[in-house]
């Protein structure tokens, strides 16, 4: 007979350890520790910088670039696929697809979206708040929230920004965003003020609702800020200097490419970086082709995401190390050469170009894998290269000519 106090014991021991136990029923001992973010090496003539952030689940050097995995998936690519093959630190995780379907109950079930799709490394989920705002006909603002209809079977819903923070808390990213609105591209000064109000608002009632709640999962939680302001540079100063007083371990730089010209974005990206703290992590949301990342992180930037990889590749186009090409092309019907040999992934060197162009004519599904896997390899790899030119400290020049050279049309 089992000693029940033994039994007592022994869980009491494993919540002090925050013990969890995996669906394989391995031991997984986690420290409970608040992100943080070590500055490792700045480069000597621009604002770029290589640094190192710690999170539950693991250890991410940045400059990085995050798949979106909207759904609970990157789209055509497995989570063995994105840790053996992508190698990605982290991933994405979408509020408002998650929380329509499966729903917050089954992920709780699951013990969060870690579990629920295999994947042990960190997680950062968006608020949703890009999503609801892009429904425009179908969606109501408040100072409450907003009431949206579900693009899947119309039924109305509110999100507030104390249910956005209960929603993450359930899905259990690692890092959470703060629930804001986001100006479409071409609002006015008025509307650009009116909303970054709002936005600053809604964050101090996501702050307090996530200091009232507990981690859920038995790994720390970490919410980041979002700076707004549109394109109009008294409003992002008075944000960043606004999510700055708050004093989170992160920041985000929202609201930018959303069809603004590179220049402007770029402007914006540049006056963020100055006004936040240089001591967090800075992440540019949504952004971008291979060489806006390059750019980007000349100014400061340290983290970013975009659907661009793995959707444009789903489409025929791949960004290679030598220029962008349209794989759909007759050009390069005979063309047996890999895919790219400047990237390193298998997948990138394994297949020819004629073979992935004829999987695309015959709209066979392997090529949407084949041309995902591809570009975000040489995404992270573009990742990769950049820290280590920011740590010889020759980023610029390294910078300024593969610019040009990923910018090409092959």
């Amino acid at each position: 007979m089992v000693d029940g106090g033994w039994i007592s014991g022994l869980n009491s021991y494993m919540k002090s350890i925050h013990y969890i136990p995996s669906t394989n029923c391995t031991l997984h001992l986690l420290p409970m520790a608040q992100l943080s973010f070590e500055l490792i090496n700045k480069d000597p003539v621009s604002n770029a910088r290589a640094g190192l952030i710690r999170t539950d689940h693991g250890e991410i050097p940045t400059p990085v670039f995050m798949p979106v995995g909207t759904v609970g998936s990157v789209k055509a690519v497995t989570s063995e696929q994105l840790a053996e093959e992508v190698k990605a630190r982290i991933i994405l995780g979408n509020t408002y697809h998650l929380y329509l379907r499966p729903g917050t109950g089954v992920l709780e079930n699951a013990g969060g979206l870690h579990r629920f799709m295999n994947w042990s490394r960190p997680i950062l989920t968006d608020s949703g708040g890009y999503q609801v705002f892009s429904l425009a006909g179908t969606r109501k603002i408040t100072e409450e929230g907003v009431v949206f209809k579900s693009h899947i079977d119309g039924s109305p819903h509110l999100f507030t920004p104390e249910k956005v923070m209960d929603i993450q808390r359930s899905i259990g990213g690692d890092i959470i965003m703060a629930f804001d609105e986001c100006p479409a591209f071409g609002a006015g000064y008025e509307y650009a003020k009116t909303s970054m109000e709002l936005t600053h608002r809604w964050l101090d009632r996501c702050l307090e609702r996530f200091g009232n709640t507990p981690d859920k999962y038995g790994y720390t939680q970490n919410l980041f800020p979002i700076v707004q302001g549109g394109v109009f540079e008294d409003l992002r100063k008075q944000s960043c200097e606004f999510v700055s007083s708050r004093d989170a371990v992160g920041n985000a730089i929202g609201g930018l490419s959303v069809g603004e010209p590179d220049e402007q974005l770029y402007e914006m990206t540049a006056l963020c970086c100055e006004g936040l703290p240089a001591d967090k992590p800075r992440y540019l949301m949504g952004v971008g082709t291979p060489w806006n990342l390059l750019e980007c992180i000349a100014l400061g930037v340290d983290m970013f995401d975009c659907v661009m990889p793995t959707r444009n590749g789903r489409n025929g186009m791949l960004f290679t190390s030598r220029g962008v090409i349209n794989i759909d092309n007759k050009k390069w019907e005979n063309d047996f050469s890999p895919i790219d040999e400047g990237t390193t992934g298998i997948f990138s060197n394994r297949y020819s170009k004629a073979y992935l162009r004829h999987l695309v004519k015959s709209r066979e599904l392997t090529a949407l894998t084949i041309a995902s896997v591809h570009n975000l390899s040489f995404y992270l790899q573009l990742m990769n290269q950049a820290r280590e030119h920011i740590l010889q400290g020759d980023f610029i020049s390294w910078k300024n000519e593969r610019v040009e050279v990923l910018k090409q049309r092959l």
